[in-house]
């Protein structure tokens, strides 16, 4: 627990998972353990990169279309809705101001938040869950130091304590880097 002095460990997170109503369809994905429990711990930076484009809320429905190294953000009932340079964009721009996190909880199976196996079209009506969210993947090619997790992966116990382990050391790191590094500091 901390107090009112020691500023909280900034964490950055996709807005539903906080109860947000921001998902496409007006709706959340409020995650009680996140808020409640680990919201005593962190401070969250939400994010949700569809609404800060300015897709709004409700809004169509985007999904992943082409290969796996390049894919495009497209609509999926809106075929010229293609918001891929936007979302690149704003991914690079919010990876640069954000750049004093010391750890981020994605939406997993987000198409511009997820961080794996999401869901990717070729285009000819067959899919695979080999993709990364666009805006992921420019917070993670940005900041490839920085604990990273989907919150679906952090009901296993395992991977919990070795994202909240990963965080606490990052940011410990942080706080020593922000200071004067000498070889002491590094060792006490």
């Amino acid at each position: 627990m901390t107090d009112a002095v020691t500023p909280r460990i900034r964490i950055g997170i996709s807005s539903c998972l906080l109860g947000e109503p921001v998902r496409f369809d007006g709706n959340h994905k409020h995650d009680h353990y996140l808020s409640g429990t680990l919201g005593q711990v962190f401070e969250f930076v939400p994010v949700c990169p569809e609404v800060g484009i300015g897709l709004g809320v409700p809004r169509p429905t985007i999904h992943l279309v082409g290969p796996p190294d390049a894919p495009h953000l497209i609509g999926v009932k809106i075929a010229d809705l293609d918001v891929t340079e936007q979302m690149i964009a704003y991914g690079r721009r919010m990876a640069r101001q954000l750049g004093d996190l010391s750890g981020y909880i994605f939406k997993s199976k987000s198409p511009s938040c997820g961080m794996e196996r999401v869901k990717l079209y070729d285009g000819k009506g067959g899919g695979s869950k080999q993709g990364i969210g666009l805006y992921a993947r420019e917070i993670m090619r940005a900041h490839p130091l920085l604990p990273l997790e989907e919150e679906g992966r952090l009901g296993d116990p395992l991977l919990r304590d070795n994202f909240l382990e990963r965080v606490f050391t990052y940011h410990r790191w942080q706080r020593l880097t922000a200071q004067r590094l000498t070889p002491r500091a590094l060792i006490d």
